[in-house]
């Protein structure tokens, strides 16, 4: 009977914690990280049958903010379904601002890669990099879709959820400001003719890895509570894949690399007032900050603006709530389409196209393509303060886009900033020095609890 006993115990311990000694590789402390794993009673597959996974980093260079433990906290998240492995950075004087996020990127490239401490089946569509102390809630309902405005699947009859997750300090001293982004890998409906179904392969699609963090090395967003702040990240606006969709009747892909309005404003704004309206639930300040990044720039650029249009203002969900936020940075993005045409041939030949497919002609139709971007909302200097980031190397039309836009910003004397050339081609900032200027950024206007670093 004792041997029984001891049987079961050891299966038990390997079960909760498989792997105790075994140690990664950090790109940022140039030395091992010892880590354990945990699997879940009741574990949580996405739509391959791929584990949920969060990767929590603990004992990092500064005091956690939530109050919880880490054991607390680790039980929590098997609780709710995920495989969790635990990186111990034992105090690390490296593991602190900006400098983590070298990790946070080999991290997602790792995953992405199906191979990471020992995994091949962790989820390259929903797994997650928290920061002890960290929690999450995950596939919040945010706008409920209309499927007649891109068209696509024809079988995609009944809206789907647009969802957003959320990354916040559970139990903090002190409330803590988000940053919400728009995904730039887009959610959408999708047909499997041999099964005559509908399915939900591209589902919640926002943290598809070779589309997003890995894809781009983006470490901004999870690097967050080094800082201090919560993060959380939207599906993107447009429910359709991004080279599809097209206005009733009209023809296939007319709206091919881009998006339309009021469905974008209205599902931006649904979507702060949201996140806005759970601040008390999950212990955060009221203070929201927005990043974008390329079609997620364009997205996110809907928040900034101080104009009330009632189309775009009385949709979706938490009517009434404010939909306003305190400050952004925005990365190439389209934010006024009537200046598509400024320079023919410069990287925008989608648009130029097709946008006369949707809205009619532009000399025509001016007021139209105007309510289609976001330039139309800024009225006055209470527009949100905004950073810009671009590489100089990127298609031309972007930085024409973001030179429009910031002189409007400054003709009505709105705060804001350029970070250029950080880089090369389409892409987010990646170095520490760039991160912390965008960091930095956000701070002077969302003002979180400080960052205390550890002895």
């Amino acid at each position: 009977m004792l041997q029984k006993l001891t049987l079961l115990l050891i299966s038990i311990i390997t079960l909760t914690s498989c792997a105790t000694k075994k140690t990664w590789l950090s790109d940022n402390a140039q030395r091992e990280i010892t880590f354990k794993t945990h699997e879940s009673k009741s574990p949580v597959k996405d739509v391959n049958g791929h584990y949920l996974t969060i990767v929590y980093l603990e004992n990092l260079g500064f005091e956690k903010l939530g109050g919880y433990t880490n054991s607390e906290n680790v039980k929590w998240l098997l609780n709710e379904g995920y495989r969790v492995i635990e990186l111990n950075y034992k105090k690390n004087p490296e593991a602190i601002g900006s400098k983590i996020n070298k990790d946070i990127i080999a991290i997602n490239n790792a995953l992405a890669k199906g191979d990471f401490c020992g995994f091949t089946d962790c989820s390259i569509i929903q797994s997650y990099i928290l920061f002890e102390g960290y929690r999450i809630k995950r596939n919040i309902p945010y706008f409920k879709d209309d499927p007649t405005v891109y068209n696509r699947p024809d079988q995609y009859t009944e809206g789907d959820m647009l969802n957003m997750d959320i990354i916040y300090p559970a139990n903090p001293s002190k409330p803590v400001p988000t940053i919400l982004s728009f995904s730039y890998s887009n959610s959408y409906a999708t047909f499997d003719k041999e099964k005559n179904t509908l399915t939900n392969i591209h589902k919640n699609f926002r943290t598809f890895l070779p589309y997003t963090f890995a894809g781009f090395n983006d470490s901004f967003l999870e690097g967050t509570p080094a800082h201090g702040m919560a993060w959380a990240i939207a599906d993107h606006p447009k429910y359709c894949s991004w080279g599809s969709g097209k206005p009733a009747g009209g023809p296939n892909d007319t709206y091919k690399s881009y998006e339309t309005n009021p469905d974008t404003a209205q599902k931006v704004k649904s979507a702060i007032r949201t996140l806005r309206n759970l601040t008390h639930e999950l212990e955060l300040s009221e203070n929201i900050g927005i990043y974008g990044f390329s079609r997620g720039s364009t997205a996110g650029s809907m928040a900034i603006g101080d104009k009330s249009v009632p189309l775009f203002e009385n949709a979706g969900f938490n009517i009434g709530v404010s939909d306003d936020v305190q400050v952004a940075a925005l990365g190439p993005g389209v934010f006024d389409y009537t200046q598509i045409y400024n320079t023919l041939d410069d990287g925008d030949g989608n648009l130029e196209l097709r946008c006369p497919w949707a809205w009619g002609d532009l000399e025509d139709n001016y007021e139209l393509w105007k309510s289609m971007g976001s330039e139309y909302l800024v009225e006055t200097s209470s527009t949100a303060p905004v950073l810009f980031f671009y590489n100089t190397t990127d298609d031309a039309y972007y930085q024409d886009q973001i030179q429009h836009l910031k002189t409007k910003l400054d003709k009505l004397g709105v705060p804001n900033q350029t970070l250029t050339d950080y880089g090369t081609g389409h892409a987010v900032p990646q170095r520490e020095k760039d991160l912390e200027t965008l960091y930095t950024f956000f701070k002077q206007y969302l003002n979180p609890p400080t960052v205390v670093l550890k002895n």
